[in-house]
């Protein structure tokens, strides 16, 4: 019987990490100001960020900064979002992304660049500026697993940041752990089934044995 409840408690832990979207949070120092580029943005940041013990999951992503998150200074900062999130079927998606970023910043999606700003932005917890945050919008993606990653500078000084997704037509939500899951790779599948085939014949052997 023990047995078995282990068996159970791998399959769980192995399926259950891919039940919600993943969003990590990483900051660093760094002085350097406006970039010529997303890439140049995405590097800078990118070392920036390498080593720093500023990293973290978040449960949500609404009203996040450096210092509601590590505390410490609020200038001269780094930013790394990283949010990884799946899709059941194929759509059309918006995206919007509130942030302060000083020295501006940039997204990629799926490791290609779809927004850049080098100009100050500061997200002013609307959306009526277009100017202040970033915006991808109408963008068709297919079913399975993607990233949006979200670099930027800031100078000072650190405020609220906000990354929220539409769907066609639809309103407007913040990414959390409740929204958008991962679809399980392949590994997760063959652990699945693995996993079921353990549980099986565990449970067959104790059948037989209370047969004999």
């Amino acid at each position: 019987m023990k047995l078995i409840k282990l068996a159970a408690l791998a399959l769980t832990i192995g399926v259950g990490s891919a039940d919600a979207a993943v969003i990590s949070f990483q900051t660093g120092y760094s002085a350097a100001g406006s970039q010529a580029s997303a890439e140049d943005y995405r590097d800078v940041v990118n070392a920036a960020v390498a080593g720093s013990p500023n990293n973290t999951l978040l449960s949500t992503y609404d009203d996040v900064s450096n210092q509601s998150i590590f505390g410490g200074s609020n200038s001269n900062i780094a930013f790394k979002s990283t949010i990884t999130f799946g899709l059941a079927s194929a759509g059309t998606y918006w995206f919007r992304a509130g942030v302060d970023f000083g020295n501006g910043g940039a997204v990629f999606l799926d490791n290609t660049p779809v927004a850049y700003k080098s100009t100050d932005m500061w997200w002013n917890y609307g959306y009526g500026s277009t100017d202040q945050f970033f915006a991808i919008n109408s963008t068709a993606l297919s079913a399975g697993n993607h990233t949006l990653t979200i670099y930027g500078l800031e100078g000072c000084c650190d405020g609220g940041q906000q990354v929220q997704y539409a769907t066609d037509g639809e309103s407007f939500h913040s990414f959390s752990t409740a929204t958008l899951a991962p679809v399980p790779e392949p590994e997760t599948y063959a652990m699945l089934l693995g996993g079921l085939g353990v549980v099986g014949t565990l449970a067959r052997r104790r059948r037989y044995k209370q047969q004999a």
